[in-house]
């Protein structure tokens, strides 16, 4: 089976090397957060003793808001040691009893609460897999979401924050999914890994998600080095890519990062037309605009190949798996609605939806159409 995707064949541009700098630390939001900056700045880990550097924050974990900034940036900074890590900090931190201990604890927090909210009933689990798949084929009945507003009205520094917040994961696009391929098997294995191969550049280096993002970054006026925008991210954003890590990193969990996938690309498609109209109108660049018109045919395919070749042969092999399923999809809707919910509210209210403004103020763009 191969999975085609839309290349744009007369782009031939030196497209930058994918960003090979690693990133630094983030700041700290909280306790546990600072605990985990504060040891992974400090040095090597720690040899065992009686009184955890971690006991102050595995104290804090149960009190925790599970969507909230400190619990949030925590988390995103323990994943980070499993993908580039940070500058200056000793790998060996990625297998750190102690601070996987911490982890744990904090993603039970985040994870009891993803079930808790996207549960219909409280006590019976939903296997409807098909049913909760179509449920997002169902455009939003006033036309509202980020995107429609880019694309009808937005302006051009709204434009600016949608791309840094969605920085934080598409820097790193597909990688959290490829965690989940040696946990499937036959049919699914086979067409999970043809949408990775998409996702990767279809074996060119040139065409990489990651890459093209970085190219809309530069074409934007924005730093498209990895990591560079989370630190401005609010939890809010940090919550949908630590989801992704957290569903891909426990084999337990392989059904709902399956679910989280197909929610991911059923949903891209009209969402990447919308924005690529909103950048033809603000003015963005054709690098920018490559990034979406190479997601509207790819991910209208790779929809079908998620939801009846990965979905249809993991249940086929693991029926027992569609309540996990059902969660990685509704747990998709949820942390992206509420992520648009704030940018398109702090939107409306003319105040940034980044924790750190990127340049000016929303107040002087306001009337801002293109550069």
């Amino acid at each position: 089976m191969t999975v085609g995707h839309a290349l744009d064949p007369s782009a031939e541009r030196a497209q930058a090397p994918l960003r090979a700098a690693t990133p630094t630390l983030p700041a700290a939001r909280g306790p546990m957060s600072r605990a985990v900056v504060d040891a992974l700045a400090a040095g090597s880990p720690p040899i065992p003793v009686p009184h955890s550097p971690f006991s102050d924050a595995m104290r804090a974990v149960p009190s925790a808001d599970p969507y909230g900034e400190d619990l949030q940036i925590a988390l995103h900074t323990c994943y980070e040691l499993h993908y580039r890590g940070f500058a200056g900090v000793d790998p060996d931190w990625e297998w750190d009893t102690g601070l996987l201990r911490l982890r744990g604890e904090m993603e039970s927090t985040f994870l009891d609460a993803l079930r808790r909210d996207t549960a219909v009933h409280p006590t019976k689990a939903d296997t409807d897999v098909d049913g909760t798949l179509e449920e997002l084929l169902t455009e939003p009945v006033d036309g509202q979401s980020v995107t429609h507003h880019l694309r009808d009205e937005g302006t051009w520094w709204q434009l600016l924050e949608h791309a840094a917040h969605r920085s934080v994961y598409h820097l790193k696009e597909a990688d959290p999914h490829a965690w989940v391929v040696p946990r499937l098997r036959g049919r699914a294995k086979t067409a999970l890994v043809a949408v990775e191969h998409d996702e990767f550049g279809g074996g060119r280096p040139e065409m990489i998600h990651q890459g093209l993002y970085a190219d809309l970054l530069d074409d934007l006026g924005l730093d498209s080095s990895y990591g560079a925008h989370v630190d401005a991210a609010p939890a809010v954003t940090l919550a949908t890519v630590n989801m992704m890590s957290l569903f891909g990193l426990r084999r337990a969990l392989r059904g709902a990062l399956v679910g989280h996938f197909a929610a991911a690309e059923i949903t891209t498609a009209p969402a990447a037309r919308r924005m690529a109209r909103a950048l033809e109108r603000l003015g963005g660049g054709p690098r920018a605009r490559l990034f979406y018109t190479e997601h509207i045919e790819a991910d209208a395919v790779h929809e079908q190949v998620l939801r009846h070749d990965v979905i249809g042969g993991l249940l086929a092999d693991e029926p027992q798996l569609a309540p996990d399923v059902v969660l990685g999809i509704r747990a998709t809707v949820l942390l992206e609605d509420r992520f648009g919910r704030h940018l398109l509210d702090c939107w409306q209210a003319g105040r940034s939806s980044l924790r750190h403004p990127l340049t000016a103020s929303p107040a002087d763009a306001a009337g801002t159409v293109g550069r």
